[in-house]
């Protein structure tokens, strides 16, 4: 069993994501900003994150870079639904700070699915 941390600010995804990964067999752990997703990530041992980018307190890109500089080999899965500009342009920064694979919300979960299996194995 592989243990994932989902960082959204949406419960709804969140849980949606926990459900789907839990029910392909990994534990989950969520949080709901970058800083509370750090703080666990700093806690506890993790085989795969995965982090939206537009949230508050601590966005995604930001902890993307903070997670690089602590795990150079993590795999990072980034999704996001945009905001401010379009998700595309939010979602190629996050490939340049180290995501190994973007998705754009809402997430198709077939490739998001086999994305997660690759970063795992």
């Amino acid at each position: 069993m592989k243990k994932i941390l989902v960082i959204d600010d949406d419960e709804l995804v969140n849980d949606m994501l926990k459900q789907l990964l839990t029910e392909a067999g990994h534990e989950v752990e969520c949080a709901l900003d970058g800083v509370v997703g750090l703080e666990l990530f700093a806690a506890q041992a993790f085989d795969l994150v995965i982090t939206d980018i537009v949230m508050p307190n601590k966005e995604g890109l930001e902890t993307t870079i903070e997670i690089r500089d602590k795990n150079k080999t993590i795999p990072i899965i980034t999704i996001s639904g945009g905001g401010k500009i379009n998700a595309d342009e939010y979602l190629d920064l996050a490939k340049r700070f180290g995501a190994n694979y973007v998705f754009k919300k809402p997430i198709d979960i077939a490739p998001f699915l086999v994305a997660v299996e690759r970063c795992l194995s």
